[in-house]
Order: structure tokens, then C-alpha cells, then sequence
């Protein structure tokens, strides 16, 4: 029993631990790596296990390293598959046949591989005329005279007929002493070719010369060969190994391109082709003439003749290319179109691809390709002549020549096209995408030590200046080759781009934007010295000090700004409209190191809206120099409430009690105070509104697809479409419209309905009528009927109310002697009333039974610009310094008084004197009301100054706004727009724009609450902590 459990134990852990093992050894499966260069002479590589293989007994390896052989003086006697047996021919004289399987005896010397050998001009025969093998293998000569003119073939096994070169040289199949021999021809010596020339390939890239085998076997004979017998193949060769030369030459060197100008000039009298001077007969047109200069006269002396057109029904955007395709032998393949990936390296779809011949579609195509693919890909160059097919209507087609400007070309040493200037540039033919071929030193199967990739391949377009008809010049196709050396083709990558590009002459563009830029440049400066003017004189300081140059700097900031802003929205606008609404291309966007000079300008305007650099110091500019004005403004609440009756007072240390005046509440002065402090940030549009808005109509509608550099005004593009890239002028242009337009229409819907919206939302009991409406602003009001009245209020109007409800004046002084007023003294004499009274006084003011709110009888304007003299203006410093004394240094504080109490007395004395001021009880500080002349409004300046009366001007666009940030919305508006478009070229993101846009609105918006709540609490002696 014990031994059966045993048993079956042993059993069970051997079947679990057989499992545990096959579970283990089945997670991977791996071999070693092995290929045929590691297998050595006497093993093979086995294709189907991936592994070396020992060959048989008198067996090595073939040459490809896949099979088995046998050994030399050795005959296969079984070949059964892949497995043979090899037999020792039994006599030491005997060799091995040629097809390996006999033994036969030779009739001369055994060669190194063991088989039979004939002399030079003989052909080995084994097998009679039956096919049946000799005994012994005879040598026939073949007969190199008239009339056979016979030689052995490749293989030695035949006699055909010698090449034509031997018998024109010497009636015979042998190329006489006086001859030359080279690539399987005999010459005779032609006196314009030299006798030596130039195998070596030069790779400057890598500092490296190669013996190519490819040129040490048919430069020569090629170039002989085209000479002498105007061999339309070996001038073919010829051209396409001087292209492989980068169509480089040297006086001193007979490379292959000198080889072809030798033959080119010494063929001048056969004339050429196609009636085309620079194409010789029967040879291939390489160069565009040999003196520097033509390449003008080439590119921009006559225009296409057909024009190209964005839209209508004569829309022409198609660009066709063909090509004539030649092998490296020379020899003529076929007419391709270019298209769908020929000249392109970068694998991609059709559809992307075909979207580079597209007229006006900036097109760049980029991708890194591994160097064994292209080994692999292109074991021989295939050589391109490339045509541009015109097509007029009822005509037959015309193919025009792309000229070529091969930035790798070289005279002696040097690099001809590298430079900008035209006039140096030598325009070629002919171009290859990857040579493999010449970097060959060995033989012509060897890996190449270098290799040579078109890199960069950009086929541009010119406009004609002035044209109205889509008129271009003839487009120029520019190449950029880089040599690569070959060390581990498995890990080595190369980095190709194939693109076309479209320009036009930006000059006129440039002149024009200079002369806006000085012109509006010129106007900012005047509008600067008169606002510098203006606050002189709103300072009273007839000084010209360090200030005012410091002042007249600031100013002039913001107006620069300004004048780029106009400038980079105008330019944007211009290029998006027209390039974008065109029929007849008449202009074409900048290209991206074009736009370089708009971007400056981007960066000076909001460099100016933010800081300047400016004689080495760092200066405030507009928006910054705004902010502080507003946090510095001078303002105070006048009460007019008097006491309405007597009160008892308990008089402290007696039984006695004191009648005095009833106290008049605080509480009404608090109450406007918190309403100023609320509306210190409002502004005339919704920021976060205007955010979305902006985000919705550039990423959802797609209005971003207008600033791609393309012609086409489509919203939306299929994700299969090539995607260009976007203009960052066209970019700024739609980003800018966007915004303005958002904000512009908020604006100009405000300015609409913002008279109607707070007597609308009056109680209906109190029977306010509202004014009509044109129907012109129909469109606005609706939106604010529906929106804006049910969301938000004009605080500006109901802020003027309030004060008139609460009869409480606000004077704000924004200059020392200059700033606005707000008359809100109650036209029912008291506003501390209860609810029934106040709706009672309402009503009446309704139904026009009280008196006008205005300063003046029978006027209803109660805001007003003010100008003060110098005197009020120290009357009222007097009044306020105790209190502006605390915040000084302590030594001028007065420690013994009690802080709530200065405050108190101050608030009180300042409220008797203001009030008097308004009253015309000081006749020494009187003033008059009077309106401002247009020409006043316009500068901003006011003409007369105050010396005995200080002077109101009638206000009745609410002029105090612009120490909030509801009258600086024009500065806002340009800030954001500025900041938003910045950040996106910065960043090509509208996404993150609108967030960083939104995130230094806010932060702006808090300094400006924080610090503008503490200015509020300090110049108005309303206590801070009643300001909610």
C-alpha cells in the first residue's frame, strides 16, 4: 500500500515537472544569428534553417555562400537536390568540363579552376556536332579576317562576330598596336581625346577620391565611342557619368564632365537639337552654355506662356512634369510623368503626393531613409530629364526644359552655385536621385564605399511683377547631394526632403510697408507731443524737465505700438484677402524667410505694449503706463445729505442731555464706494466670451485652414489631403480678424443697447420709458434683449444713477488739475429715506414733477470733464495731506493723533469744502460750465487754461470710464490680440494662446482689483474693510 502510494507520488511530481519544463522551454523561441560571410570555406548557408551547414567530403562553398561545390579537379558524379558527390577525375591531365560533371583531357594548360584553357582568340570544344563528349577537348580558332570577322564570345564556349569598332579600325577582329582598346572597343586615337583620363570620383563631403570601377571601365570608352562613331548610347553614358560628377570639371583633370565639353566642342559642326543651341547632336543637353551670367537671361527673360488661375472656369493650378528616363548604360527607358513618387524618395500616398503640383501649394515632403534600403532599392542610378508640358487651348503640347542648379557642382576645386547671386550660377541638366554605382572601387558587384543621395530636391516657381494673368517664369529645379559613407548600412540613415516653393518679387511689398511705417511713424509723434502737451498743462507745470521727456517717451510707446499693430493687421489682412480671393494669380505669399521682417514688426508692437528699449532704459509703456494712472487716480465721494432733524444726546458725567443735528448714514457712501470698486475691471466685452468665441470659429468652424500656404479656401480638408504648412502671416492675419472682429461686434452691440439697458431693468411700477430704437442697431439690441440685458448690466449709466438715487457726487482727478465729475445730488433733497418714499420720488421723477438731475437748471448732464485751478487744487492737498502724511515716514507722523479720527475730520472737512466748491460758495475758486469745442475732443487737449475759475465741460459720454478699464478697451483689445497672436507664432497653437491669453487677463485684472481697492480705501477715507 505504502509502496503503490509512492509509486503513483513519484509519478504525479515526474508528470508535473515534465509539464513545469515544456511550459518553461515554450515562453521563446530563439537561434543564433548567423549569414553566409560567417560560414566560412567549407560550410554553406542554409536558407531554410537560417544556419551553416558543413559541406561534404571534397566540397566548398559557391560563391554565393548558399550551395555546395566541389573542389578544384573534382566532377560532380550525384546531384540529388541540394546534396551533390564528388569523384577526382582519375588522370592528373585531365580537367573538369565546363559543366562540371565529366572529366575530359585537356589540349593545353589546366586553368586555376581546374578546367580546360585555349589560348586567346579559341574557343574550348568538348562535345561533337551530336552532342557527344570527346575524349579529349580540342581548341578551334575563330577567324578574325574577312569575311568571318569572328571572336570568341563572353563565355569563351562560341565564335561570333567582333564588335564593329575592331573591323572599322583594322578589317580584323584585332585592335592593330597604333589603336586604343577599352571597354570591349578598339579606336583609333582621336586627337581631341586625351590618352588618360580621370577613373577617380572625388566625394568632397568626405574628403575621400575612389578609383571607380565604373568609370575605369567606360569613361573612356564611352567618350571614344560617342566621338568617333556618334553612338547616341555611349554619349548617353557619358552625360550620365559626368552627372555623377556632380557636373563638376577642371582644366586640370580629365574627368568625366571635361571629357564631355571636349566632345561637345569638337561635334559644334553637326549642329543641334530641337533647334536648342546648347544641345548638341546625338548628345545629352547637360549644360545651359560655359560662361557665368546666362542663368538670368535663362530664368526671367521670357514668361511662361500660359498663366495659372485659383478659381472661375478658366482655373489652371495643374503643374505637369514629364520626364525622359535613362538607364546608366545610356539607354533610353521610357517617358514617365513626374508624380506619384519618381522624384520623390519619401514614401507616402498617391493622393499626397500628386499635391505638390499643385500651382500655388507650398509643398515639403520630408523623411529619413535607412542606407541599406537604398542600397537595395537602387542598385544602378536612373538619370532624369525633366520637362515642364504646356498646353495651350486648341494646340498641341510643348514640353519646356527645367533647368537645373546643382548646388554640388564644382570648377576646379570650387563650389559655383552655393551663393545667392544669380549671375554666378551655372544652370545644368540631368539629374539622379542615388548613386550607388561609381563609389564601386573593386568591381562593379561590390558594396560601394560611398554613396551619394539627392538630399534635397525643390522645384520654384517666380511670379512676373505686375501681372494680372497668373504669368510665371520658367521654374527652376534645385538639387542638393550628400555623400554617404557606407560603414554599417543597417544603422545608417539619411535625412531627403523634396519640395516646391512659389515667390514673387517682395521688394515693392517692402518699399510700401516702409514708407507706412515712416509716414504713420511721423503721425505718432506729433499725436505724442500733443498728448504730452495735454498733460503738462492738466499738470500745471509749464516745465519741460526729465519727466515730461521720460512722459513724452511713455506716449510715444503706445502710439508706436499702435502703428505696428495697424501695420502687421493690415499687411496680414492684405496677403489673406488677396492671395486667398484671387482669380488670376497676380501675388503670392512670402516665403518663410521672407516673413522674418513681419515677425520683427509682430515683435515690436508687442514688445511696445509691454516694455521698451528705448537709449539703454528700460521704460513703461502703454498698457503698463494705463494701469498705473488708473491705480494713482484721485477720487472722492461728496455726501449731500444733510440732517433731516434734531437728536438727543446723553451727555457723558451729567444727567443733562444735548440737542443736536440727527447723524446722517455712512452706509449710502459705502454703498457707491463698493459699486466704484466692482466696476473698476469691468469691460465692454466678455474676456472668457471672447476666449471661446475665438477658439470655437479657429478650431471647430476651421477658419485656421485659411492661413495654410495653399489657394484653396476650404474650411474643412479630408485627413487624406496633403496638409501644408501654415504662413505666419496669414496665420497672424486670421488670428488678428478673429479677435478683433469678436471683440469689435461685443463692442459695438454694447455701445447699442448700453442706453437702453438700465431704465430697462427699472421696476415697472416706477413707469421709466425707454427710448426707440433705429433699425439699423436692431440686429444689436436683439442680441442684448436676449443676452446681454439677462446676463449683464451697463454699470457704467447705472453707476451715474446710483449716485443720483443715493445723492452722492464723485469727483475724480486723474491729474493734478484735470479729471471728471459725477453730479449725483438728489433732485428730492434727501435720499436716506424708506422704501416707500424712494419709490414715491421716483415715480414723480418719472411723470416729470420734480426738477432735472443735471449740475445746471433744466439740464440733465451730470458728468462732466473738469479743469481746476492751481489754487482749488492746493486746497484740496491742504485738506487731504494729514491723511496722506500716515503712509509717509514715521517722523512726519503725529503719534499723539488718533488715526479714525484724523480720518473722520478730514472726510468731513472735504465733504464741507467740496460741496461749497459745487455750490459756488468760494468766489475766489468759482467755476463755469461750457462745452468742449470738436477740435478739443479730437487732440484731447483743452485750449484754455484755468487761471481764476476752474471749468466743466459738459460730458455726456461718460468720460470718467477712462480711468477704468471699461474706457481703455481700444488698449486692452490691441494688448490681447497682440498677446494671442505672439504667443500662437511662438508656439503655432491656438489652443494654448487662448489659455495663456486668458490666464494674464485674469492676473491683470486681480492687480487691478487688489491694487485699485487699496487706492479706492486710501484717497476716498472710506474704510477698507468695508469694501466687499
Amino acid at each position: 500500500m505504502a509502496t503503490g502510494t509512492l509509486r503513483a507520488f513519484v509519478c504525479s511530481f515526474s508528470i508535473i515537472f515534465l509539464l513545469k519544463l515544456n511550459v518553461f522551454s515554450c515562453q521563446q523561441f530563439s537561434i543564433s544569428f548567423q549569414q553566409p560571410s560567417d560560414c566560412g570555406v567549407e560550410s554553406y548557408f542554409d536558407i531554410s534553417s537560417l544556419s551553416c551547414v558543413k559541406c561534404g567530403p571534397n566540397q566548398v562553398s559557391s560563391k554565393s555562400g548558399l550551395a555546395c561545390e566541389c573542389q578544384t579537379g573534382f566532377r560532380v558524379l550525384v546531384r540529388n537536390g541540394a546534396s551533390i558527390t564528388c569523384q577526382q577525375c582519375p588522370d592528373a591531365n585531365q580537367g573538369v568540363t565546363q559543366d562540371g560533371y565529366g572529366c575530359i583531357r585537356c589540349p593545353g594548360n589546366l586553368g586555376e579552376n581546374g578546367k580546360c584553357q585555349c589560348p586567346k582568340g579559341s574557343v574550348l570544344v568538348e562535345r561533337d556536332g551530336n552532342g557527344n563528349p570527346l575524349n579529349e577537348a580540342r581548341c578551334e580558332a575563330c577567324n578574325a579576317t574577312e569575311p568571318a570577322f569572328s571572336a570568341p564570345d563572353a563565355t569563351g564556349n562560341r565564335c561570333v562576330r567582333c564588335e564593329d569598332s575592331f573591323i572599322n579600325s583594322s578589317l580584323s577582329c584585332v585592335c592593330g598596336a597604333s589603336n586604343v582598346q577599352a571597354g570591349g572597343m578598339c579606336f583609333s586615337p582621336p586627337n581631341v581625346l586625351p590618352t588618360s583620363v580621370a577613373s577617380n570620383v572625388i566625394f568632397s563631403q568626405v574628403t575621400l577620391s575612389i578609383p571607380s570601377a565604373w568609370f575605369s571601365s567606360f569613361l573612356y570608352s564611352s567618350a571614344a565611342a560617342c566621338l568617333s562613331f556618334s553612338n547616341r548610347t555611349a554619349c548617353q553614358s557619358l552625360g550620365n557619368m559626368c552627372v555623377m560628377n556632380m557636373h563638376s570639371s577642371s582644366t586640370i583633370n580629365n574627368d568625366a564632365c571635361r571629357l564631355y565639353n571636349t566632345v561637345d566642342k569638337a561635334t559644334a559642326a553637326q549642329g543641334s537639337s530641337q533647334d536648342i543651341s546648347y544641345w548638341r547632336t546625338n548628345l545629352p543637353w547637360l549644360y545651359y552654355g560655359y560662361q557665368p551670367g546666362s542663368a538670368s537671361r535663362i530664368l526671367q527673360n521670357e514668361p511662361l506662356p500660359v498663366g495659372f488661375s485659383f478659381k472661375g472656369t478658366q482655373k489652371n493650378t495643374n503643374i505637369e512634369l514629364r520626364a525622359a528616363v535613362y538607364s546608366v548604360r545610356g539607354e533610353f527607358l521610357r517617358w514617365e510623368s513626374v508624380g506619384g513618387g519618381n522624384l520623390q524618395l519619401c514614401p507616402d500616398t498617391p493622393t499626397r503626393q500628386q499635391s505638390a503640383f499643385t500651382f500655388g501649394t507650398a509643398y515639403k515632403q520630408s523623411c529619413v531613409l535607412s542606407v541599406s534600403e537604398l542600397l537595395n532599392g537602387y542598385p544602378e542610378p536612373v538619370f532624369y530629364d525633366v520637362f515642364l508640358v504646356i498646353q495651350k487651348p486648341q494646340e498641341d503640347k510643348r514640353l519646356l526644359a527645367v533647368p537645373l542648379l546643382n548646388i554640388n557642382q564644382q570648377f576646379n576645386g570650387q563650389f559655383t552655385n552655393e551663393g545667392s547671386n544669380m549671375n554666378n550660377w551655372y544652370l545644368t541638366r540631368r539629374l539622379m536621385l542615388v548613386d550607388t554605382l561609381s563609389g564601386r572601387e573593386m568591381s562593379l558587384s561590390s558594396t560601394p564605399k560611398v554613396i551619394r543621395v539627392a538630399t534635397n530636391i525643390k522645384i520654384g516657381f517666380q511670379l512676373v511683377p505686375n501681372t494680372q494673368k497668373g504669368q510665371v517664369y520658367p521654374p527652376l529645379m534645385t538639387v542638393t547631394y550628400s555623400d554617404i559613407l557606407v560603414t554599417d548600412p543597417s544603422t545608417q540613415t539619411v535625412a531627403v526632403s523634396f519640395s516646391l516653393e512659389y515667390t514673387m518679387d517682395q521688394e515693392e511689398a517692402r518699399v510700401k510697408t516702409d514708407i507706412a511705417l515712416g509716414v504713420l511713424g511721423g503721425v505718432a509723434v506729433v499725436h505724442s507731443l500733443l498728448k504730452t502737451a495735454s498733460w503738462k498743462r492738466r499738470i500745471a507745470s509749464p516745465l519741460i524737465d526729465l519727466q515730461t521727456i521720460m512722459k513724452f517717451l511713455v506716449f510715444y510707446a503706445g502710439d508706436l505700438a499702435n502703428v505696428f499693430f495697424i501695420i502687421t493687421v493690415g499687411t496680414g489682412l492684405y496677403w489673406l484677402i488677396f492671395f486667398k480671393a484671387q482669380l488670376f494669380v497676380s501675388v503670392l505669399l512670402p516665403l518663410p524667410a521672407q516673413e522674418e521682417r513681419f515677425i520683427v514688426y509682430v515683435g515690436c508692437a508687442f514688445a511696445l505694449k509691454v516694455t521698451l528699449n528705448f537709449i539703454l532704459l528700460l521704460q513703461i509703456v502703454q498698457f503698463l503706463h494705463k494701469l498705473f494712472v488708473q491705480l494713482t487716480v484721485d477720487i472722492f465721494f461728496i455726501d449731500w445729505e444733510r440732517p433731516r432733524g434734531k437728536a438727543s444726546k446723553h451727555v457723558e458725567g451729567s444727567a443733562e442731555t444735548k440737542s443736536q443735528a440727527s447723524p446722517v448714514s455712512i452706509w449710502r457712501t459705502y454703498f457707491v464706494a463698493n459699486e466704484w470698486n466692482e466696476i473698476q475691471t469691468i469691460r465692454k466685452i466678455n474676456p472668457t466670451f471672447q476666449v471661446i468665441a475665438v477658439l470655437f470659429f479657429l478650431e471647430v468652424v476651421g477658419f485656421s485652414n485659411l492661413a495654410l500656404r495653399d489657394p484653396s479656401s476650404d474650411l474643412r480638408r479630408s485627413p487624406e489631403a496633403y496638409t501644408p504648412p501654415y504662413s505666419l502671416i496669414l496665420r497672424y492675419g486670421v488670428a488678428s480678424a478673429m479677435w478683433l472682429c469678436i471683440g469689435l461686434i461685443q463692442q459695438h452691440n454694447t455701445s447699442v443697447a448700453q442706453s437702453e439697458i438700465f431704465l430697462s431693468n427699472l421696476h415697472p411700477c416706477f413707469g421709466i420709458e425707454t427710448r426707440t430704437v433705429d433699425c439699423d442697431s436692431c440686429s444689436g439690441v436683439i442680441f442684448f434683449t436676449v443676452f446681454h440685458e439677462r446676463f449683464v448690466e451697463d454699470k457704467i449709466r447705472q453707476f451715474v444713477d446710483l449716485c443720483s438715487i443715493s445723492n452722492i457726487s464723485v469727483l475724480l482727478l486723474s491729474h493734478r488739475c484735470f479729471g471728471y465729475y459725477i453730479h449725483g445730488r438728489s433732485v428730492h433733497g434727501h435720499a436716506d429715506t424708506n422704501m416707500d418714499e424712494m419709490n414715491t420720488n421716483l415715480k414723480r421723477e418719472a411723470e416729470n414733477l420734480c426738477g432735472q438731475r443735471g449740475l445746471l437748471p433744466n439740464s440733465d448732464t451730470q458728468t462732466f470733464q473738469i479743469s481746476i485751478t492751481n489754487r482749488l487744487r492746493t486746497q484740496y492737498d491742504r485738506i487731504i495731506e494729514p491723511i496722506s502724511r500716515r503712509s509717509g515716514p514715521s517722523r512726519l507722523v503725529d503719534a499723539s493723533a488718533n488715526p479714525c479720527e484724523q480720518s473722520t475730520r478730514a472726510y468731513h472737512t472735504m465733504n464741507r469744502f467740496l460741496g461749497s466748491v459745487i455750490d459756488h460758495a468760494h468766489r475766489e475758486m468759482d467755476y463755469i460750465v461750457k462745452d468742449k469745442l470738436l477740435f478739443e475732443r479730437l487732440i484731447g487737449m483743452e485750449f484754455i487754461e484755468p487761471l481764476d475759475k476752474s471749468i466743466f465741460y459738459n460730458d455726456d459720454s461718460h468720460s470718467f470710464a477712462d480711468v477704468l478699464f471699461y474706457g481703455n478697451e481700444a488698449v486692452l483689445l490691441v494688448f490681447d490680440t497682440l498677446f494671442f497672436c505672439v504667443v500662437d507664432l511662438g508656439s503655432q497653437n491656438f489652443i494654448l494662446a487662448a489659455v495663456l491669453t486668458y490666464l494674464q487677463q485674469l492676473v491683470f485684472r486681480l492687480i487691478r482689483n487688489g491694487m485699485g481697492r487699496r487706492n479706492l480705501a486710501s484717497k476716498t477715507l472710506v474704510d477698507r474693510r468695508f469694501l466687499i
